[in-house]
């Protein structure tokens, strides 16, 4: 039995090997279907792969190298498939014993087991396949995308300005924020600087650019960021906004780069989207535009630039290329039309072109005439203003932050083009509409109007004016192209266009069209007159009537009668106006009356009916002869009072001053005077009323016979004229220094901004002056025994303890002329951080001027100006402060 059981054994193990080989042969028939099914199906799982592969590459993507080894494989399994399925059918075919045995059991038995293993191969690749959900991913973003840009005018100073920065780096400076009005070529300037780095290939691992607009959206950021840098999708699906500011931040820290943000209306937070902190060193820099200065700010750029429009050069070039050479050599005249049209522009690129572009192909005078008076009276009318043009600004207004800003921008579109309005004056404009009625007082409201004006101009909506150096006022004045724009806002974009009515040195206005003003809601006339009318014309909604500057003499019968709800009445300037109509005293809604410049002897007495009036301005009414009686105290609403300039050459006398002071006192609310005093009595009923002296911001004293001026606290302008005895001026300390102690004793002339003192001979020195912070302006003239401006001993007799660095700390302008016994500014060397120009003339003993090496001037300096004979004795403590000084003579 021992020797059996092995032998059994063995056989045993024989008999299973030879079945399951002689399964391999006996199901190889069925096997190969099988296996010819299975590769058919994974045939068709490949077409459908490969499919999608190629959609996929259409769209900028690229495979995955995952999938591209599978197609190969399924390429290189169906070539071994077919080999097997041939051997397969050609090993069938050779079967004998009556199909039932192979010839060689050995080569269909390896075959076989072959057909089995690959159907297994076979059904691995089409798990596989079936479970590809992504094919592809994005391409990888080349490091800078060219962007589409045509030729550029005008903009290679401040690219180059740019582009060094760019090239050179800085180390100062990480980030650079370019601003300015809408349609100015910010965009332009920021796409050239992209394509420029694609030329150049610069050191940077990437340049990102990023179109942000309104509102801000981080996610948005993020997404443009996700699709420009490598981030693995499924890092990035799914994933919160601080999860994906995390991986943006792991990529771009390791990256030198450039981000291009165009479009910014709003602080953007950039560790929230996941850029890191910007560093010049290692060639991190950003750019950005926007139309907000206050955006730059927020933003935080180290250096902000601002874009103005083009000069005219650059203006009429970029004008021509969109009209074309073919329309502009059409005729003659054409190039002087061509002229015409692009002034019309001023220098705006996105008007230029959307203006010249219209012009293209209008090959005739007669049509350039046409549209040139088109776009001088109806600017909205012209092709392409309201849809290219008016629309693309409007953003500017959409975006200011409340309805009040918005008010007072639009009332700008009420002057003239070109026109360089007052800040003082706007404002009080502004507060006579009910603009500012949040505040309780003039000061505070013109305060915020400032903060107003300022607003508008960091929106690049308003821009400062063009106004002389020396002028006491600031003045501000609208792009014309912005100033149509607001009109057409002001118009319901044009829908109401008498809503707002501007007319400047038109002909004389007909009844016809006057009749046609019914509805509106503003009237601006400038240079302009009304033809007599048949019947009283009716304004039942009218606000506002502007009809200032020159040409009008009277206005027709009843005019003024059927203006049921005017708040502002102007009719300042008019020169030749020499008699007022009584009807003006019905319009009891006013709040605001300007007649300013009049020739008229008597005003009505009827203006004692306006109890709701706020604003009474009266300058410079030289024929004036004399108030009403009680009519200013009448006034019960009154607030604001100016009446400087119209004593001088008038008829009024010291007991019409001071009868106007007593009615002033009465007032309620006044708290904002300006007002001209010539007699000794009048100015001592100033002095001796706390409540005039707390109301008094601008006065100008004129009398022989004054030898004593003592100063009020609250005052903001001084003008003394031609006071031939005056011998001193005092602050009057005694009576308000309890009262006004907001500032030390030392500034409590906080308020006082501009001093002009003339024609005093006998007055030393100005040493009160150390106590005015705040002094802007200084104008000293004729005053024959000065020797001192401020004198250092004096100071110590007035007890005070002297601020020297605050002394003229923020004086912008001084003006000294003929003072022959002046010798001296100042006892010390002073900073001058402020300073921007200096006028000395007849002022021979003035041997040095108070700046030394170490304090010099600003660099706001522009301009001293002086005699020839004066500059050459000057003595300076350094040579190098002179070489710095550029010197304009009397006959420059």
């Amino acid at each position: 039995m021992d020797c059996v059981s092995p032998i059994l054994d063995a056989a045993t193990r024989l008999w299973d090997c030879t079945a399951k080989r002689a399964v391999y042969i006996r199901h190889l028939p069925q096997n190969l279907n099988s296996l010819r099914t299975e590769m058919e199906e994974l045939k068709n799982l490949y077409e459908d792969v490969k499919e999608r592969v190629e959609r996929e590459e259409k769209r900028q993507k690229k495979h995955l190298r995952v999938v591209d080894g599978w197609l190969r494989g399924v390429e290189a399994m169906e070539k071994e498939v077919q080999e097997i399925l041939a051997k397969g059918d050609e090993e069938i075919q050779k079967k004998c014993l009556g199909t039932c045995c192979p010839k060689n059991c050995g080569a269909s038995y390896n075959l076989g087991k072959m057909v089995l293993e690959k159907m297994d191969a076979v059904t691995v690749k089409k798990t596989e396949g079936s479970n590809f959900s992504v094919v592809a991913e994005p391409l990888p973003s080349p490091p800078v995308m060219e962007r589409q840009l045509e030729k550029t005018v005008g903009q290679d100073l401040l690219f180059g300005k740019v582009w060094k920065w760019l090239q050179d780096g800085g180390e100062q400076v990480s980030s650079i924020g370019l601003y300015g009005m809408g349609g100015v070529g910010k965009t332009t300037l920021l796409t050239r600087i992209n394509n420029e780095l694609l030329k150049t290939r610069l050191e940077f691992d990437a340049v990102i650019w990023v179109t942000v607009s309104r509102p801000a959206n981080v996610e948005k950021v993020q997404r443009v960021l996700f699709n420009k840098v490598e981030i693995p999708q499924d890092k990035w699906e799914g994933r919160s906004e601080d999860e994906r500011a995390e991986e943006i931040f792991n990529v771009l820290k390791t990256k030198k780069f450039v981000l291009l943000l165009d479009d910014i209306w709003e602080r953007l937070d950039l560790s929230k989207v996941g850029i890191p902190p910007l560093n010049p060193q290692d060639k991190l820099k950003m750019v950005l535009t926007t139309r907000s200065k206050d955006v730059c700010q927020d933003m935080e750029v180290t250096e902000s630039i601002e874009m103005n429009c083009l000069p005219w050069e650059d203006a009429f070039a970029l004008f021509q290329t969109k009209v074309g050479a073919d329309t502009i050599n059409s005729h003659p005249d054409i190039p002087k039309l061509a002229e015409m049209v692009a002034k019309e522009c001023c220098g705006l690129p996105l008007a230029l072109i959307t203006i010249g572009r219209a012009m293209a192909g209008t090959k005739t005078p007669e049509e350039w005439e046409k549209k040139i008076k088109m776009l001088k009276n109806y600017p909205a009318k012209f092709p392409g203003m309201e849809n290219r043009l008016f629309s693309r600004l409007a953003f500017s207004y959409d975006s200011l932050p409340d309805e009040t800003i918005k008010l007072c921008f639009l009332y700008c579109s009420l002057f003239p083009e070109d026109y360089e309005i007052s800040h003082r004056n706007l404002i009080q404009l502004w507060i006579g509409e009910g603009f500012l009625d949040e505040y309780d007082n003039i000061q505070q409201a013109r305060n915020q109007g400032e903060e107003v004006i300022k607003s508008l101009q960091l929106a690049c909506l308003l821009e400062n004016g063009r106004s002389p150096l020396d002028e006491k006022d600031k003045y501000l004045k609208m792009h014309d192209v912005i100033r149509d724009m607001a009109l057409w806002l002001a118009r319901e974009n044009g829908k109401k266009k008498n809503k707002f009515v501007v007319k400047d040195g038109v002909e004389p206005i007909r009844a016809q069209e006057v009749e046609k003003w019914k509805e509106t809601q503003r009237i601006s006339l400038w240079d302009t007159n009304i033809e007599e009318l048949r019947k009283p014309p009716y304004f039942p909604n009218m606000d506002t009537f502007l009809a200032s500057h020159k040409f009008i003499r009277s206005f027709p019968n009843r005019f003024f009668t059927n203006m049921p709800i005017i708040r502002v009445l102007v009719l300042s300037n008019n020169f030749k106006l020499t008699e007022l109509p009584a009807e003006i005293g019905n319009l009891v809604t006013l709040q605001y009356l300007n007649f300013s410049g009049l020739s008229i002897k008597y005003l009505p007495a009827e203006l004692k009916n306006l109890k709701k009036l706020r604003c009474l301005i009266l300058n410079e009414m030289y024929s004036l002869k004399s108030l009403p009686s009680q009519m200013v105290s009448s006034l019960s609403s009154l607030q604001l009072f100016s009446m400087y300039s119209t004593i001088v050459g008038s008829d009024f006398t010291g007991d019409d001053e001071g009868r106007l002071l007593e009615e002033l006192e009465q007032l309620e609310h006044i708290d904002d005077i300006s007002i001209h005093l010539t007699s000794v009595s009048s100015i001592q009923t100033l002095l001796n009323s706390h409540k005039l002296q707390r109301s008094t911001r601008w006065v100008q004293l004129g009398c022989e016979r004054m030898n004593l001026v003592q100063l009020s606290l609250y005052i903001e302008t001084l003008r003394i004229r031609n006071c031939f005895e005056l011998q001193d001026v005092k602050i009057n300390f005694e009576k308000e220094v309890v009262v006004y102690s907001k500032f030390p004793r030392h500034q409590c002339l906080n308020n006082l901004c501009d001093v002009d003192i003339s024609g005093c001979g006998e007055l030393l020195n100005l040493t009160w002056l150390i106590c005015a912070p705040s002094l802007q302006f200084l104008s000293v003239s004729a005053c024959k025994s000065m020797e001192k401006v401020i004198d250092d001993e004096k100071s110590e007799v007035l007890e005070i303890e002297v601020d020297h660095v605050g002394v003229f700390s923020r004086l912008i302008s001084l003006t000294l002329i003929w003072l022959p016994k002046l010798r001296s500014i100042y006892g010390r060397a002073l900073p001058f951080p402020s300073l921007r120009h200096i006028h000395v003339s007849g002022c021979p003993s003035l041997r040095k001027l108070p700046f030394h090496s170490n304090t010099g001037v600003s660099k706001k300096f522009e301009k001293i100006k002086g005699d020839q004979e004066w500059w050459d004795e000057l003595e300076w403590e350094d040579q190098t402060i002179m070489h710095n000084l550029t010197p304009y003579f009397q006959s420059e």
